[in-house]
Protein backbone atom coordinates (compact mmCIF):
# COMPACT_ATOMS: atom_id res chain seq x y z
CA UNK A 1 0.00 0.00 0.00
CA UNK A 2 1.80 3.44 -1.05
CA UNK A 3 2.27 5.72 1.70
CA UNK A 4 -0.29 8.36 1.95
CA UNK A 5 0.53 12.04 0.87
CA UNK A 6 0.97 14.79 3.62
CA UNK A 7 -1.24 17.33 3.75
CA UNK A 8 0.34 20.72 3.28
CA UNK A 9 -1.35 23.69 3.90
CA UNK A 10 -0.08 27.45 2.23
CA UNK A 11 -0.67 30.31 4.21
CA UNK A 12 -0.33 32.24 0.90
CA UNK A 13 -1.16 32.56 -2.92
CA UNK A 14 1.74 31.00 -4.62
CA UNK A 15 3.16 31.23 -8.32
CA UNK A 16 0.88 28.81 -10.71
CA UNK A 17 3.63 26.93 -11.33
CA UNK A 18 4.47 25.98 -8.00
CA UNK A 19 0.91 25.70 -6.52
CA UNK A 20 0.53 23.29 -9.36
CA UNK A 21 3.35 20.81 -8.76
CA UNK A 22 2.69 20.83 -4.67
CA UNK A 23 -0.91 19.78 -5.83
CA UNK A 24 0.35 16.66 -8.01
CA UNK A 25 2.63 15.32 -5.32
CA UNK A 26 0.85 16.17 -1.70
CA UNK A 27 -2.84 16.64 -0.11
CA UNK A 28 -3.21 20.25 -0.20
CA UNK A 29 -5.34 23.53 0.93
CA UNK A 30 -4.38 26.51 -1.33
CA UNK A 31 -5.40 30.04 0.33
CA UNK A 32 -7.23 31.12 -3.71
CA UNK A 33 -7.57 34.87 -2.65
CA UNK A 34 -4.32 35.13 -0.96
CA UNK A 35 -5.83 36.85 2.36
CA UNK A 36 -3.12 37.11 5.16
CA UNK A 37 -4.36 34.41 8.01
CA UNK A 38 -6.08 35.15 10.96
CA UNK A 39 -4.79 33.73 14.23
CA UNK A 40 -7.67 31.63 14.31
CA UNK A 41 -6.98 30.45 10.73
CA UNK A 42 -3.11 29.68 11.32
CA UNK A 43 -4.35 27.84 14.58
CA UNK A 44 -7.15 25.74 12.54
CA UNK A 45 -4.62 24.96 10.01
CA UNK A 46 -1.92 24.07 12.25
CA UNK A 47 -4.09 21.64 14.12
CA UNK A 48 -4.53 19.51 11.14
CA UNK A 49 -1.70 19.59 8.58
CA UNK A 50 1.09 17.56 8.26
CA UNK A 51 3.03 20.32 7.07
CA UNK A 52 2.51 24.07 7.09
CA UNK A 53 3.94 26.45 4.34
CA UNK A 54 4.06 29.58 6.25
CA UNK A 55 5.08 33.21 4.74
CA UNK A 56 6.69 36.56 6.84
CA UNK A 57 2.83 37.89 7.54
CA UNK A 58 2.50 34.48 9.64
CA UNK A 59 3.56 35.30 13.25
CA UNK A 60 4.65 31.72 14.71
CA UNK A 61 5.27 32.46 18.28
CA UNK A 62 5.33 30.13 21.48
CA UNK A 63 1.58 30.26 21.94
CA UNK A 64 0.47 29.75 18.28
CA UNK A 65 3.10 26.65 18.50
CA UNK A 66 1.77 24.90 21.58
CA UNK A 67 -1.37 24.54 20.12
CA UNK A 68 -0.72 22.63 17.08
CA UNK A 69 -1.43 19.08 16.24
CA UNK A 70 0.96 16.24 16.83
CA UNK A 71 0.64 15.48 13.17
CA UNK A 72 2.94 18.61 12.45
CA UNK A 73 5.91 17.96 11.87
CA UNK A 74 7.51 20.35 9.58
CA UNK A 75 7.13 24.43 8.58
CA UNK A 76 8.38 25.05 5.50
CA UNK A 77 8.70 28.67 5.77
CA UNK A 78 8.47 30.33 2.32
CA UNK A 79 11.15 32.72 2.34
CA UNK A 80 14.58 32.94 3.60
CA UNK A 81 13.94 34.78 6.97
CA UNK A 82 12.43 33.10 9.86
CA UNK A 83 12.36 36.10 12.72
CA UNK A 84 8.33 35.47 12.78
CA UNK A 85 8.86 31.70 13.53
CA UNK A 86 10.14 30.87 16.89
CA UNK A 87 12.80 28.51 15.64
CA UNK A 88 13.73 26.88 18.91
CA UNK A 89 9.83 26.16 20.33
CA UNK A 90 9.30 24.29 17.33
CA UNK A 91 12.34 22.27 17.53
CA UNK A 92 11.80 21.37 20.91
CA UNK A 93 8.28 20.17 19.47
CA UNK A 94 10.42 17.97 16.76
CA UNK A 95 8.83 20.46 14.19
CA UNK A 96 11.84 20.63 11.29
CA UNK A 97 11.70 24.30 10.15
CA UNK A 98 13.30 25.21 6.73
CA UNK A 99 13.77 28.12 4.78
CA UNK A 100 14.58 29.31 1.27
CA UNK A 101 18.03 31.11 1.26
CA UNK A 102 19.93 31.92 -1.97
CA UNK A 103 17.44 32.62 -4.62
CA UNK A 104 16.53 36.17 -3.50
CA UNK A 105 20.25 37.59 -3.09
CA UNK A 106 20.26 39.06 -6.43
CA UNK A 107 16.99 40.51 -6.96
CA UNK A 108 17.09 42.26 -3.62
CA UNK A 109 20.68 43.51 -4.20
CA UNK A 110 19.12 44.90 -7.67
CA UNK A 111 16.34 46.67 -5.58
CA UNK A 112 19.17 47.65 -3.32
CA UNK A 113 20.77 49.88 -5.77
CA UNK A 114 17.68 51.09 -7.21
CA UNK A 115 17.02 52.57 -3.65
CA UNK A 116 20.90 53.76 -3.71
CA UNK A 117 20.55 55.69 -6.58
CA UNK A 118 17.38 56.67 -6.64
CA UNK A 119 17.48 58.84 -3.10
CA UNK A 120 20.14 60.90 -4.20
CA UNK A 121 19.17 61.78 -7.72
CA UNK A 122 15.70 62.56 -6.51
CA UNK A 123 14.23 60.05 -8.92
CA UNK A 124 10.41 59.83 -6.85
CA UNK A 125 10.37 63.60 -6.74
CA UNK A 126 11.15 64.06 -10.37
CA UNK A 127 8.43 61.59 -11.24
CA UNK A 128 5.77 63.23 -8.98
CA UNK A 129 6.23 66.79 -10.38
CA UNK A 130 6.04 65.90 -13.61
CA UNK A 131 2.92 64.07 -13.16
CA UNK A 132 1.16 66.74 -11.29
CA UNK A 133 1.59 69.50 -14.32
CA UNK A 134 3.70 71.30 -12.71
CA UNK A 135 7.34 70.63 -14.69
CA UNK A 136 7.79 74.39 -16.34
CA UNK A 137 10.86 72.97 -18.01
CA UNK A 138 14.65 72.57 -17.03
CA UNK A 139 16.68 74.85 -15.75
CA UNK A 140 20.12 74.72 -14.12
CA UNK A 141 19.74 74.62 -10.82
CA UNK A 142 15.97 72.82 -10.62
CA UNK A 143 16.21 69.35 -8.78
CA UNK A 144 19.68 68.94 -7.84
CA UNK A 145 20.62 65.97 -6.51
CA UNK A 146 23.66 64.60 -5.79
CA UNK A 147 26.16 62.12 -7.64
CA UNK A 148 27.06 58.43 -6.36
CA UNK A 149 30.22 58.08 -7.88
CA UNK A 150 32.81 58.60 -5.78
CA UNK A 151 30.87 58.38 -2.36
CA UNK A 152 31.51 55.79 0.53
CA UNK A 153 28.58 53.17 1.13
CA UNK A 154 28.55 51.00 4.37
CA UNK A 155 26.89 48.11 4.07
CA UNK A 156 25.58 46.56 7.43
CA UNK A 157 25.88 42.91 7.35
CA UNK A 158 28.38 41.71 5.00
CA UNK A 159 26.83 38.28 3.67
CA UNK A 160 25.19 37.20 0.12
CA UNK A 161 23.10 40.22 0.15
CA UNK A 162 25.89 43.11 1.25
CA UNK A 163 28.53 41.42 -1.20
CA UNK A 164 26.24 41.14 -4.15
CA UNK A 165 25.13 45.19 -3.24
CA UNK A 166 29.13 45.85 -2.60
CA UNK A 167 29.69 44.30 -6.48
CA UNK A 168 26.94 46.80 -7.96
CA UNK A 169 27.68 49.63 -5.92
CA UNK A 170 31.54 49.69 -6.87
CA UNK A 171 30.74 49.41 -10.77
CA UNK A 172 28.86 52.89 -9.99
CA UNK A 173 32.22 54.18 -8.40
CA UNK A 174 31.45 53.92 -4.77
CA UNK A 175 34.29 53.10 -2.01
CA UNK A 176 32.94 50.02 -0.20
CA UNK A 177 32.83 50.13 3.56
CA UNK A 178 31.53 47.18 6.23
CA UNK A 179 30.37 46.42 8.94
CA UNK A 180 29.65 42.61 10.05
CA UNK A 181 29.78 40.67 12.63
CA UNK A 182 32.98 38.43 11.55
CA UNK A 183 35.40 39.91 9.05
CA UNK A 184 35.66 38.91 5.80
CA UNK A 185 38.16 36.61 3.92
CA UNK A 186 40.95 39.01 3.33
CA UNK A 187 40.33 37.70 -0.52
CA UNK A 188 36.68 38.90 -0.72
CA UNK A 189 37.99 42.22 1.13
CA UNK A 190 40.75 42.37 -2.04
CA UNK A 191 37.72 41.65 -4.59
CA UNK A 192 35.14 44.12 -3.37
CA UNK A 193 38.21 46.50 -1.87
CA UNK A 194 36.23 46.63 0.77
CA UNK A 195 37.28 48.36 4.01
CA UNK A 196 36.44 46.78 7.27
CA UNK A 197 35.04 48.62 9.98
CA UNK A 198 34.92 46.39 13.81
CA UNK A 199 33.11 49.24 15.03
CA UNK A 200 29.96 50.04 13.64
CA UNK A 201 29.43 53.58 15.59
CA UNK A 202 33.08 55.05 13.67
CA UNK A 203 31.58 53.51 10.29
CA UNK A 204 28.09 55.51 10.81
CA UNK A 205 30.22 58.55 11.19
CA UNK A 206 32.03 58.46 7.91
CA UNK A 207 30.09 57.36 5.12
CA UNK A 208 27.98 58.64 2.75
CA UNK A 209 25.18 55.91 2.38
CA UNK A 210 24.28 53.11 4.94
CA UNK A 211 22.20 49.98 3.37
CA UNK A 212 20.73 47.23 5.95
CA UNK A 213 21.37 44.05 5.15
CA UNK A 214 21.62 41.95 8.79
CA UNK A 215 18.44 39.85 9.72
CA UNK A 216 15.78 40.84 12.63
CA UNK A 217 17.28 39.40 15.70
CA UNK A 218 17.00 40.31 19.34
CA UNK A 219 20.56 41.32 19.02
CA UNK A 220 19.99 43.68 15.92
CA UNK A 221 16.84 44.97 16.90
CA UNK A 222 17.03 48.80 17.02
CA UNK A 223 20.75 48.40 16.44
CA UNK A 224 20.48 51.51 14.29
CA UNK A 225 19.15 53.29 17.70
CA UNK A 226 18.42 57.01 18.31
CA UNK A 227 22.18 57.37 19.30
CA UNK A 228 23.25 55.47 16.27
CA UNK A 229 21.63 57.26 13.68
CA UNK A 230 23.03 60.36 15.07
CA UNK A 231 26.22 59.69 14.75
CA UNK A 232 25.46 59.83 10.55
CA UNK A 233 26.42 63.53 8.97
CA UNK A 234 23.60 64.89 8.01
CA UNK A 235 24.37 64.96 3.99
CA UNK A 236 23.83 61.12 4.42
CA UNK A 237 21.29 58.74 3.47
CA UNK A 238 20.17 55.02 4.90
CA UNK A 239 18.66 52.81 2.70
CA UNK A 240 17.34 48.91 4.68
CA UNK A 241 15.59 46.63 2.34
CA UNK A 242 16.54 43.84 5.54
CA UNK A 243 14.12 44.04 8.25
CA UNK A 244 12.46 47.15 9.39
CA UNK A 245 12.92 46.56 13.04
CA UNK A 246 16.35 47.20 12.89
CA UNK A 247 15.59 50.51 12.58
CA UNK A 248 14.44 52.70 15.00
CA UNK A 249 12.11 54.22 12.69
CA UNK A 250 10.56 56.91 15.27
CA UNK A 251 14.23 58.03 15.33
CA UNK A 252 14.31 58.43 12.10
CA UNK A 253 11.29 60.40 11.44
CA UNK A 254 12.48 63.00 13.99
CA UNK A 255 16.33 63.03 12.13
CA UNK A 256 13.97 63.53 8.46
CA UNK A 257 11.97 66.00 9.94
CA UNK A 258 15.48 68.01 11.61
CA UNK A 259 17.03 68.00 8.31
CA UNK A 260 19.68 65.95 9.92
CA UNK A 261 19.19 62.97 7.47
CA UNK A 262 19.83 63.86 3.68
CA UNK A 263 16.85 61.37 3.13
CA UNK A 264 15.98 57.34 2.87
CA UNK A 265 15.25 54.41 0.81
CA UNK A 266 13.10 51.99 2.62
CA UNK A 267 11.55 48.59 1.27
CA UNK A 268 11.04 47.23 4.84
CA UNK A 269 9.14 49.19 7.74
CA UNK A 270 9.23 48.56 11.81
CA UNK A 271 5.34 47.67 11.91
CA UNK A 272 4.85 46.73 8.73
CA UNK A 273 2.19 46.24 6.67
CA UNK A 274 1.44 49.55 8.95
CA UNK A 275 3.48 52.72 7.84
CA UNK A 276 4.34 55.59 9.67
CA UNK A 277 2.68 58.32 7.89
CA UNK A 278 5.00 60.85 8.69
CA UNK A 279 7.75 59.02 6.47
CA UNK A 280 5.32 58.79 3.70
CA UNK A 281 5.31 62.96 4.42
CA UNK A 282 9.05 63.47 3.53
CA UNK A 283 10.28 64.27 -0.05
CA UNK A 284 13.11 62.95 0.41
CA UNK A 285 12.05 59.25 1.10
CA UNK A 286 11.16 56.40 -1.31
CA UNK A 287 9.13 53.96 0.06
CA UNK A 288 8.24 50.79 -1.50
CA UNK A 289 6.09 48.05 -0.66
CA UNK A 290 8.53 44.77 0.79
CA UNK A 291 9.09 44.47 -3.19
CA UNK A 292 13.22 43.80 -2.47
CA UNK A 293 12.43 40.44 -3.70
CA UNK A 294 9.77 40.72 -6.15
CA UNK A 295 10.46 38.99 -8.97
CA UNK A 296 8.42 36.37 -10.86
CA UNK A 297 11.69 34.25 -11.43
CA UNK A 298 12.35 34.56 -7.60
CA UNK A 299 9.45 33.67 -6.47
CA UNK A 300 9.81 30.29 -8.26
CA UNK A 301 13.10 29.67 -7.43
CA UNK A 302 11.26 30.07 -3.58
CA UNK A 303 8.61 27.31 -4.27
CA UNK A 304 10.68 25.24 -5.79
CA UNK A 305 12.44 25.32 -2.84
CA UNK A 306 9.83 24.77 -0.65
CA UNK A 307 8.95 21.83 -2.79
CA UNK A 308 11.97 20.22 -2.69
CA UNK A 309 12.19 20.53 1.29
CA UNK A 310 8.50 18.98 1.65
CA UNK A 311 9.32 16.26 -0.67
CA UNK A 312 12.96 15.43 0.67
CA UNK A 313 11.15 15.37 4.35
CA UNK A 314 8.09 13.36 3.11
CA UNK A 315 10.98 11.04 1.87
CA UNK A 316 12.60 10.40 5.41
CA UNK A 317 15.40 12.27 4.08
CA UNK A 318 17.03 15.67 5.98
CA UNK A 319 15.99 18.60 3.83
CA UNK A 320 18.49 20.38 2.50
CA UNK A 321 17.29 23.79 3.97
CA UNK A 322 16.80 22.97 8.11
CA UNK A 323 17.10 25.93 10.00
CA UNK A 324 18.55 25.23 13.61
CA UNK A 325 17.96 27.38 16.81
CA UNK A 326 21.86 27.45 17.30
CA UNK A 327 22.58 28.69 13.69
CA UNK A 328 20.52 31.88 14.27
Amino acid sequence: MPKPKPLVVVTRKLPDVIETRMAELFQVRLNEDDHPFSRDELLAAMAEADVLVPTVTDRLDASVLSQAGAQLRLIANFGTGVDHIDVATAHQRGVTVTNTPDVLTEDTADMTMALILAVPRRLVEGERLLHSGDWAGWSPTHMLGHRIWGKRLGILGMGRIGQAVARRAKGFGMAIHYHNRHRLHESIETELEATYWESLDQMLARVDVISVHCPHTPATYHLLSARRLKLMQPHAYIVNTARGEVIDENALVRLLAAGALAGAGLDVFEHAPAVNPKLLGFPNVVAIPHMGSATIEGRVDMGDKVLINIKTFADGHRPPDRVLPNLL
